[in-house]
Formats: structure tokens, C-alpha cells, sequence
């Protein structure tokens, strides 16, 4: 669970302390096996949750956790280590800026937009070409009946 994968072992890149979080970002819980200190629970690992607080070297994670058939809302500390900035909102953003620029030539052009997002359509209708050309007998293959051998 906590090993590194391969070759890649050794104390983490710089570029992780360095790492920009604000107050609100949404962050994975991914714990580091080369750094022991603040180190979260293995509960939380691969997880995602949002920074609530931020000190010099940890930050406060607010993360929703079952228990007994409730989700109970989780603050815990977790040194920036171990700590990625998490994608999950990616998506959502990329679709509200391309949903505001729709919006903006809709009303250029007075045409309605629908912005919701649509379930996935069934494939199209098509007809198959028949295989021995246009004028070639299509022949038709029937199932045997079952006939018991005993």
C-alpha cells in the first residue's frame, strides 16, 4: 500500500514542499513511505478532501469518512509530503468555461443553447453491405433441433 513504485524511490523533489495550496483547494491524501513524520492514517490514503487550514510544514484536510452508516466529516494534518493537488474538479471547471463561452455566442447569434450535460446516445442505425455484392443470395442459417442421443 505505502511502497513507492519502481525506481522511484529516495526522499521526494523539491517541487513538493514548494507546492501552492490555498485555503479551499481540493488535495489527494497520497502518503509518502520515505517520510514518517506526519504521515496520515492508512484509512486516508488515496483519498481526497479539501484544505481547511495551512501551517509551515502540514496542512488541514477536511475529508468525509463512513462510519457505521454515517459519513462523519474528518479533520486531520498531513505534512505537505504527502499531500498532491488533487484533478477531481478539473472536468468541472474545463465544462463552466466552455458552457460561459457557448452562452456568450448565444446571444450573439439568438440562438438557444442547451448546456446540459446529455447521457450517452444510443449508436446510430445503419444497414450492413451485403458481402457477395448487390445481386448475391443471402442465405439464412437455422438453429437444429436438440435431439437427445440416449
Amino acid at each position: 500500500m505505502f511502497a513507492k513504485k519502481f525506481r522511484k524511490s529516495g526522499l521526494p523533489n523539491l517541487s513538493q514542499y514548494l507546492m501552492n495550496v490555498k485555503v479551499g483547494d481540493y488535495v489527494d491524501i497520497f502518503a509518502d513511505p520515505s517520510i514518517h513524520k506526519g504521515m496520515p492514517h492508512k484509512h486516508y490514503h488515496g483519498r481526497t478532501g479539501i484544505v481547511f487550514n495551512i501551517t509551515k510544514s502540514a496542512v488541514g484536510v477536511r475529508i468525509n469518512k463512513p462510519v457505521n452508516g454515517r459519513i462523519l466529516e474528518k479533520r486531520i494534518h498531513v505534512r505537505i509530503e504527502h499531500v498532491r493537488p488533487s484533478k477531481c474538479q478539473k472536468e468541472i471547471l474545463a465544462r463552466k468555461v466552455a458552457n460561459e463561452e457557448a452562452k456568450k455566442k448565444a446571444r450573439e447569434t439568438g440562438v438557444k443553447v442547451n448546456l446540459k450535460r446529455q447521457p450517452k446516445q444510443p449508436k446510430e442505425a445503419y444497414f450492413l453491405q451485403n458481402p457477395g455484392g448487390d445481386d448475391a443470395e443471402i442465405t439464412t442459417i437455422q438453429p437444429l433441433p436438440f435431439s437427445d442421443l440416449v
